[in-house]
């Protein structure tokens, strides 16, 4: 396999039109959840990703779990964390069984910007797929976004 094979050259392509998509779409929801939220599109993904948890058997995130599931590292996700409790959209505390474990959950305060953000982020998805289907190299990936039926914790 060369710098020039073909196979290769098709599958980067691919990939940087996965890439330009994924790009396309995050930019136009932060900033529509900037405008009008002040929210970052990782905020609100870890917002909407803690909002999940119950109080079941396994229905809290340890913190590893929060940075995969908003595609962060840990070191990362903490810092998020930290931003959003100091604004009162989330609140820390220790597990019961577990003294070692700390939970983090989803203030009333943080649900209800959830709730009024969630209308706005689907929008600017919407949007940013519809003009993104205008671009002939990114229409099929377009579809396949559209057609999957992911479950939403994957």
């Amino acid at each position: 396999m060369t710098a020039t094979d073909p196979s290769l050259t098709a599958l980067a392509q691919s990939w940087c039109a996965l890439s330009l998509l994924h790009g396309r779409i995050e930019a136009h929801i932060e900033r529509a959840l900037q405008a009008r939220h002040d929210l970052s599109a990782r905020e609100y993904s870890l917002l909407d990703v803690l909002s999940r948890q119950h109080d079941g058997e396994g229905g809290h995130l340890q913190m590893k779990q929060v940075a995969d599931a908003v595609v962060l590292s840990q070191s990362a996700t903490t810092r998020l964390v930290t931003r959003l409790e100091d604004r009162g959209l989330l609140e820390r505390y220790l597990c019961p069984t577990d003294r070692r474990g700390i939970y983090t959950n989803v203030t009333d305060a943080g649900l209800k910007l959830l709730d009024e953000a969630r209308p706005t982020n689907d929008a600017a998805l919407r949007e940013a797929l519809d003009e993104a289907a205008k671009n002939p190299g990114l229409a099929p990936l377009v579809r396949v976004v559209e057609d999957l039926k992911v479950p939403a914790t994957a």
